[in-house]
Formats: C-alpha cells, sequence, structure tokens
C-alpha cells in the first residue's frame, strides 16, 4: 500500500487547474501500488522472503527514482532540510512495509488494504497530541466510525486470521505514524522525501541482509526467469505509483483528491479475485463503504474548515 500516501503532497507543490489529469494520476498510482502489494502476496507465497521482497522492492525503487528525478531536480534533491527527521521517517516506512507485507500473507489483499484506510483517521485523531492542533470533536468521530467498520470487516464470522487481524491493526497504526512523521518532513520537496525513503529502506534492509547472506543467496538463485520478473516490477510499481502520486498533486489540489484515494479498495479487490479468487462478501463491502464515507466526511470537514 498505501502505501498511496507514503510520499504526501508536500507544502512545496502549488496545485495547478488541472483536476481531471490529478484525479488520473492518482487513479492510476492506485493500481500501481495494488499491484505492488498483489505482486509482493504472490512472491511470498512462492517461498520468496520477506527481507528479500522488501530489499529488492526498496532496491529498484530508488534506483528508478534517482534515473528520473535527478536528471530533472539536479543533485540539490538530496538536500534535506530535515535529515534527521527524514532518517526517521524513512525507518517508519520501512517498519510499515514490513509489517503490511506480513499482513498480505494472513489477509485477503481487500481487507487488509480496507484495514489500513483507518490510518489517517488514526492521525487526525492524534493530532491535538502529537501536533499540537486544536482538538476537534469531528475527528473523534470519524476516527470512531472509521473504527466501526473495520470492526464490521474483522467480524468472528467473516473467517479472517486471527493473526493476520491483529498484524493489520497494528500496520494501520504504524502508517498513522508514518503520516504523521511526513508532516515534519513538509518542508522538503516530495521528491526529496521520496529519495531519503528509498535510501533509507534500502541501507537498512542491506544490513539485514548481511546476516542471512547465505539464505538470501539460495532463494534467489532458485528463483525462475517469471519469479525475477515479478520480483523486479515490485521496484517499478512502487516508483511508478509514488511518483504518479506526487504528480496528481501537482495538478490538483488535495481536497479535491481525497476521495479518490479509497478507490484503491476497488484495485486491490480486483487484483485479489483476479490472482485468488477472493472477492469481500456483503457485509465486508459494509464495512470498507462505512471507513470509506468516515475518511470522506471528514477530508470535506477540514475542506471547509480551512476555507472559512
Amino acid at each position: 500500500m498505501k502505501t498511496a500516501m507514503a510520499s504526501g503532497p508536500g507544502r512545496g507543490l502549488v496545485p495547478a487547474s488541472r483536476p481531471v489529469m490529478g484525479i488520473a494520476f492518482l487513479i492510476a498510482s492506485s493500481w500501481a501500488l495494488s499491484a505492488l502489494d498483489a505482486s509482493g502476496k504472490w512472491l511470498m507465497g512462492a517461498g520468496v522472503s520477506l527481507v528479500v521482497l522488501c530489499w529488492v522492492r526498496y532496491l529498484v525503487h530508488l534506483i528508478l527514482v534517482c534515473l528520473l528525478v535527478v536528471p530533472v531536480k539536479g543533485r540539490k534533491v538530496f538536500h534535506s532540510v530535515r535529515p534527521v527527521a527524514q532518517v526517521q521517517r524513512g525507518l517508519i516506512m520501512l517498519l510499515a512495509t514490513l509489517s503490511f507485507f506480513t499482513t498480505l500473507q494472513y489477509l485477503p489483499q481487500a481487507e487488509a488494504t480496507a484495514i489500513n484506510f483507518l490510518a489517517p483517521l488514526i492521525m487526525l485523531a492524534l493530532a491535538p497530541w502529537l501536533l499540537n492542533e486544536p482538538p476537534k470533536m469531528s475527528r473523534w468521530l470519524a476516527a470512531g466510525a472509521g473504527f466501526l467498520g473495520v470492526l464490521i470487516i474483522i467480524r468472528p464470522d467473516a473467517g479472517l486470521h486471527p493473526v493476520g487481524t491483529l498484524l493489520g491493526l497494528l500496520t494501520a497504526c504504524v502508517f498513522a505514524g508514518q503520516y504523521l512523521a511526513t508532516r515534519r518532513v513538509a518542508l522538503d520537496d516530495p521528491f526529496t522525501t521520496l529519495i531519503w525513503s528509498g535510501a533509507v529502506g534500502t541501507l537498512g534492509l542491506t544490513l539485514a541482509l548481511m546476516f542471512a547472506v547465505p539464505e538470501a543467496w539460495q532463494i534467489l538463485q532458485a528463483l525462475s526467469g517469471w519469479h525475477w520478473f515479478i520480483l523486479l516490477a515490485t521496484g517499478f510499481w512502487g516508483a511508478a505509483g509514488h511518483l504518479m502520486q506526487i504528480q496528481a498533486y501537482r495538478c490538483a489540489p488535495a481536497s479535491l483528491l481525497a476521495p479518490f484515494l479509497y478507490l484503491q479498495i476497488i484495485s486491490a479487490s480486483t487484483l485479489g479475485w483476479l490472482i485468488w479468487g477472493q472477492f469481500p462478501d456483503p457485509l465486508t463491502w459494509l464495512g470498507i463503504a462505512v471507513i470509506c464515507a468516515s475518511g470522506v466526511t471528514i477530508g470535506v470537514i477540514e475542506w471547509r474548515g480551512r476555507k472559512l
């Protein structure tokens, strides 16, 4: 996922008057990031370890982003106003990635993605204490409604793996921390944040692999050409998803794009159905609708509040 909002729009982006283009980029981004999640879930099912998967995903992502961004932005794109905060955000994002891919080993992609949409609501609910923002009842009500939607999804008769359910809720909390950390680096260019996140993740996973080189080498040697293609594609999907997301915020204001973020539920459900034959039942769709409605509603309320 989601890291669908992993980079964030950043303060440096000035929305242009191209709303249709912005929506198109955001929808394309949601499909790319869902393809990343589906690829990771499929590869782990085929025996690729979590660390090897994430290492290749981060490394290819970093290389592609640098090749595309540096020629345009120059070396200044590597400079961060808050390097310590960038490292902290990168580590939280890495933890979120590891946690979400682990969740996908236990839960269908649609349900795992839906639970993760609780993250921005958690962030808004905790903002008064962590960001010194004024408390708002609307945010707490939205967070409560979103959690109600999650409870509908993870109800006892839904048949979801209990470990996966707990991991999904933990992942949502970690993603909320990532969104909070993203606000701390909003002074940087979003491309700078994208590169720093990739670099921190790549370095951290490289250090982790140093303690498991023989095992990692055996896994990589055993991969077929098709496995290698899907594995390398994870980096492509991640880079494409985040770059298109940034471009979306360059074309349209965040308030306009916010409701379309939830369309990732559609792409996740479609891929889960096509690849594994997993499709949410009516009650699960009700829970998904409650989460989406709470997110869209608080987005509209926040936008109106800023306009007044």
